[in-house]
C-alpha cells in the first residue's frame, strides 16, 4: 500500500515538474537553453536579466567534441534562412535573423536620440559611450554608461561578458580590452559572438590588441568577424587579429574621423591582401552555405550619420 502510494505521488510530482516549465514558457518568463544534452531555461523577458549559462570551463566543453578550431553542427532549419548585416558607422552594426534582431552599439551619437528607425529585440555595447550625444536622453544600459536610443529603449540589453540565449538567439559576452595595457590606458571592452541562423558573428567593438589562446577558445570558430579599422588597433594588427580568428567574411568598422577613415580603410585593404577596393553595398547577406571558401572582406555603406 505505502509502495503504491509513493508510487503515485511521483508520477504526479513529475507531471506537475514538467508542466511548470511549459507554463512559465507560455507566459514568455522562461526561455530554454541547450547545453550539450541538457536543457536549461535562461530569463528571457526584457524586464528581467538573462540568466548566464556557464563560464570559459562550460564553453571548452561545447567546444571539446568540435575539434580546436571545429565547426558547430548546422541545422537544417538555419539553412534557408539569410542573415543579414548592416553597418551604421563607427562600431555599430545591426544583424537581422530570423527569430530575431540584434543591435551592437547603437549609440546615440551614431544613431540619434531617437534611433532613426533602427530597431531590435537585442542590442549589445561593447564599451561605454565615449562621446554622448549633446541632446541625449532615454533609458541607460545595464551598467549605467551608455543611454539607449528610442527606438531601442524596449530591447533586451547586455553590456557584459557571459554566456546568453535571449530570443532563440545564443550570444556570447568575452572580455577584451581597448588598449594592448589590459584597460589602463582606454578602458575594458567586451566582444559579443552572436550566432543567427547558422552564422556566428563577432562584433569585436573597439577592441586594441590581439588575442590569447585562452580568449580564442571562449569565442569559439568564427565565420564572420566585425572589426574596428583606424583606431587603436594598427592595419597590421587587425589583419593578425582577423588570422588569428579564422574567419571567412571580414567586415571592416572604420571608427575613425571621415577623412581620415579612407586612408585606414585603405591600409587594412592592403594588410589583407586586397588590391583593389570592393564597391561597397548597402548590406551583407549570408547563409552557412553561401559561406565562402577563401577569406572575404566585405566593405559596407555607412547607413547612419555621426552627430
Amino acid at each position: 500500500m505505502g509502495r503504491r502510494l509513493r508510487s503515485s505521488f511521483s508520477r504526479q510530482f513529475r507531471r506537475v515538474m514538467t508542466s511548470l516549465p511549459a507554463a512559465l514558457l507560455a507566459h514568455g518568463r522562461l526561455k530554454p537553453a541547450r547545453s550539450g544534452a541538457r536543457r536549461r531555461l535562461v530569463l528571457a523577458s526584457p524586464e528581467l536579466p538573462a540568466r548566464v549559462l556557464g563560464g570559459r570551463q562550460r564553453r571548452c566543453r561545447l567546444h571539446s567534441s568540435l575539434g580546436a578550431r571545429g565547426k558547430r553542427p548546422v541545422s537544417d532549419l538555419c539553412k534557408n534562412h539569410p542573415m543579414e548585416i548592416t553597418w551604421y558607422g563607427r562600431t555599430c552594426v545591426r544583424m537581422r535573423g530570423k527569430d530575431a534582431v540584434v543591435v551592437g552599439d547603437a549609440y546615440q551619437a551614431v544613431v540619434g536620440p531617437t534611433g532613426r528607425g533602427i530597431t531590435g529585440e537585442i542590442v549589445t555595447y561593447s564599451h561605454p559611450d565615449d562621446t554622448p550625444h549633446p541632446r541625449a536622453k532615454g533609458r541607460l544600459s545595464r551598467d549605467g554608461s551608455t543611454l539607449l536610443p528610442g527606438s531601442l529603449e524596449d530591447a533586451f540589453v547586455l553590456d557584459g561578458p557571459g554566456e546568453y540565449e535571449v530570443k532563440d538567439v545564443l550570444i556570447t559576452g568575452v572580455r577584451t580590452f581597448r588598449d594592448e595595457h589590459k584597460g589602463l590606458e582606454r578602458g575594458r571592452n567586451v566582444a559579443f559572438i552572436v550566432e543567427l541562423d547558422g552564422v556566428h558573428v563577432i562584433h569585436l567593438g573597439d577592441i586594441g590588441h590581439l588575442l590569447t589562446e585562452d580568449k580564442l577558445t571562449d569565442i569559439g570558430p568564427i565565420d564572420v568577424v566585425c572589426i574596428p579599422i583606424g583606431g587603436a588597433l594598427s592595419a597590421t594588427k587587425a589583419a593578425e587579429l582577423v588570422a588569428q580568428l579564422d574567419a571567412k567574411v571580414v567586415v571592416p568598422m572604420p571608427i575613425c574621423e571621415d577623412e581620415e577613415s579612407t586612408e585606414a580603410l585603405g591600409k587594412f585593404l592592403h594588410e589583407m591582401g586586397v588590391s583593389t577596393a570592393p564597391a561597397p553595398q548597402s548590406k551583407l547577406s549570408l547563409m552557412p552555405s553561401s559561406l565562402p571558401a577563401e577569406v572575404t572582406t566585405v566593405v559596407l555603406e555607412q547607413r547612419g550619420k555621426i552627430q
